[in-house]
């Protein structure tokens, strides 16, 4: 019997490596040539579509311990970007066409793993890992609704930045709920009238992300950027993300503007900044965003976007084997689970081969700890919420964070991600 990935990206490529390496034949699926997405140009596998860095290669950035971590645990994916490296500062930067290329060929050498180059319309039987990205085909994105039911299949994202809930300057803040409910889950940041003034004007001149066509999806009128709703006129905002009706400040007064920042954790290490999904480029949000009074030192744990995608509402759909809960044999992995990112990706495809070759063996899967960054973002896209949004990695995640000193946190996570491979038996 053979297990069956979906998808040649790097999520699919990694399970379907992680499975030959453990001695069990794979069918790896992949429709390019024969079909191309709008964003793939080559029939190369992992191709990378956006940018050719895979973020920082330093220990102390959340995605340089993310990158050790799968570098430990034998991930195909980090070995063949480690190789393909070139200059690039801090960044892991790899040469885009020789980075496709040496997978490919890894993998098409590989006795084990038998690649099938066609589209795959329909969920074939036996256990399989759906790995298919963002760009899912119109076909299988259809089984995939029938399979996890209409409300939890996602396909425009629209996605607001999210603050290191310990660098807002709480004494220029204050809770409360326009609807006086739960008044403890919104953080307010009160602006006055001059402050507004200035940060309308540098939202409006401020530099934006360039669409790719594959990614110039009208926007829903629920999830405008807020630079586009500022475009509409001075006062949009006022009567929209920044309406401060209802909102009673420290001084008993209702604010010029207020921006709502909502928790994201039960500790209150992460905020979400409600109604702030945008396309301006990294460097301006933190400009820009840094203006509002409470978050002029803020650092942000992800930065807003609003692009096309495809992904599940895994917290109600998979369990933390990353299986279906209604139909075990299934497996999902990559970005359509709800991960942001190149290598987070990677990890979890790594943690679904894992665990599908488990299941076929009828052995069971341990999780990777909370205190990992593979096992944090695990925890993230499986642990119900009352609003799912995907997630890049970031120290906020990691279990017991703000405990320990950031060079006990990557010590704990190199040493307990080398228990767990142990646990699970990589050599």
């Amino acid at each position: 019997m053979e297990i069956k990935v979906i998808g040649a990206g790097l999520a699919g490529v990694e399970a379907a490596y992680q499975i030959a390496q453990r001695g069990q034949n794979v069918a790896l699926y992949e429709m390019r040539p024969k079909v191309f997405t709008p964003a793939h140009k080559t029939p190369y596998f992992s191709e990378l579509v956006c940018s050719n860095s895979l973020k920082s290669k330093e220990l102390t950035n959340a995605h340089g311990l993310l990158k050790e971590e799968l570098r430990r645990l034998g991930s195909i994916i980090v070995r063949a970007a480690d190789r393909t490296s070139i200059p690039g500062g801090k960044a892991l930067v790899v040469d885009r066409n020789m980075f496709s290329k040496v997978i490919t060929k890894e993998i098409e050498a590989c006795t084990l793993i038998n690649v099938v180059r066609e589209e795959i319309k329909n969920i074939p039987p036996g256990i399989v890992v759906i790995a298919t990205g963002p760009l899912t085909s119109d076909d299988l994105t259809e089984r995939i609704r029938e399979i996890a039911g209409t409300q939890n299949l996602y396909f425009f994202d629209a996605i607001s930045p999210i603050v290191d809930g310990y660098t807002i300057d709480v004494k220029k803040t204050f809770y409360g709920s326009r609807y006086m409910d739960g008044t403890k889950d919104y953080l307010n940041c009160p602006l006055t009238e001059e402050e507004y003034d200035r940060f309308y004007e540098e939202l409006i001149k401020a530099e934006r992300v360039s669409l790719r066509k594959f990614d110039e999806t009208p926007y829903f009128e629920g999830c405008l950027p807020i630079e586009v709703m500022a475009e509409r006129g001075k006062q949009t905002l006022l009567y929209g993300p920044m309406k401060p009706v209802g909102l009673i400040d420290k001084k008993d007064k209702e604010p010029h503007a207020v921006i709502q920042l909502r928790r994201e954790d039960e500790s209150g290490s992460m905020y979400n900044m409600v109604g702030f999904q945008t396309q301006l480029k990294y460097g301006e949000q933190e400009r820009i965003f840094r203006l509002i009074p409470a978050l002029k030192n803020a650092v942000f744990l992800r930065y807003g976007s609003v692009h096309r995608n495809t992904y599940i509402n895994s917290p109600s759909v998979l369990n933390n084997n990353l299986q279906l809960t209604n139909n075990n044999r299934i497996f999902f992995a990559g970005q359509i689970t709800g991960v942001e990112g190149y290598v987070e990706s990677t990890a979890m495809g790594l943690v679904a081969g894992i665990s599908a070759y488990l299941s076929l063996k009828g052995e069971t899967f341990m999780p990777p700890p909370e205190d990992t960054c593979v096992g944090a973002l695990l925890h993230y896209i499986t642990t119900k919420k009352k609003e799912f949004q995907p997630m890049n990695i970031n120290f906020g995640l990691i279990k017991d964070y703000r405990k320990r000193d950031k060079e006990r946190v990557i010590n704990n996570a190199l040493s307990s991600i080398e228990k767990w491979k142990e646990g699970i038996g990589i050599q």
